[in-house]
């Protein structure tokens, strides 16, 4: 006997063949499981769904009611439109009317005033005529005025209402548009008398005159002696004639409306 023979052998014991083999086997059996589960499982994920879902059909009823809210839908589209359309040429109506009313009030309110100004222009020819008929007559019959044998009161007076209607214009000097000293130095000219040609100086000319004694023909100013701001004068009957203003032109106005502060007596 072997003096190791007591002594257990540190080798393993061998396997046999055939468990090796069987322990291979199964391995390899679950790796091919597990990869033919693998392929399994791909394959389900991959494959298309077939499967439908059937959407309900409309019944004749609901396809009625359907086509009957779509024109009911429409219709009230076009009336609302129509209606727009009905608003928008009220609108454009009411405005050109208001727009043809406003021209023809423009337009009646013109032909008004010309008329007016023709009337006024007819009377006042009319009333022209019939003064320098008057004046005439009053001229000869009359022993009161005394006019130097170089010209006539009368010729004054009626050169100064031919005047009448005619524009005042500052500076002017005639023969359709006059200041106050231009009209009375014209209608003096006319008998020969040569009057300075501002009012200042013209209220300075001739001999002075009470306004209690004032006769026709006498030239009234307004303002001092000497610094006389305006002219005319007298016709008669509380009456004077002048280049009034702007506003007024060559008039006739009663003197007690504006009362002058003096005045002189060339003829």
């Amino acid at each position: 006997m072997s003096h190791t023979a007591h002594i257990r052998s540190h080798r393993k014991p061998r396997r046999s063949a055939t468990s090796s083999i069987a322990v291979r086997a199964g391995v390899a059996g679950g790796v091919l499981s597990l990869a033919a589960a693998g392929a399994s499982a791909s394959a389900s994920a991959a494959e298309p769904v077939t499967q439908t879902i059937e959407l309900p059909t409309l019944t004749a009823d609901l396809s009625a009611q359907v086509a009957q809210s779509a024109a009911a839908t429409q219709q009230a589209a076009a009336n609302y439109e129509l209606r727009a359309e009905r608003d928008a040429a009220a609108a454009k109506a009411a405005t050109e009317a208001k727009k043809d009313l406003a021209e023809a009030k423009k337009k009646a309110e013109v032909k008004k005033k010309a008329a007016e100004a023709a009337r006024k222009a007819a009377a006042e020819r009319a009333n022209r005529s019939t003064e320098r008929a008057t004046l005439s007559a009053s001229a000869s019959a009359s022993t009161s005025v005394s006019a130097p044998a170089s010209g006539s009161v009368a010729t004054v007076i009626a050169f100064l209402k031919a005047q009448v209607g005619d524009a005042y214009v500052m500076g002017a000097t005639g023969p359709n548009a006059w200041d106050c000293s231009s009209l009375v130095q014209a209608a003096y000219k006319q008998v020969g008398v040569d009057l300075p040609r501002v009012s200042q100086d013209q209220s300075m000319a001739g001999t002075d005159v009470p306004l209690s004694s004032v006769q026709v023909g006498d030239i009234l100013y307004w303002g001092g002696k000497g610094s006389a701001y305006h002219v005319g004068v007298y016709i008669g009957n509380g009456q004077y004639l002048d280049a009034a203003n702007s506003s007024k032109g060559v008039v006739i106005q009663d003197l007690s409306g504006y009362p002058a502060s003096g005045a002189v007596r060339v003829l």
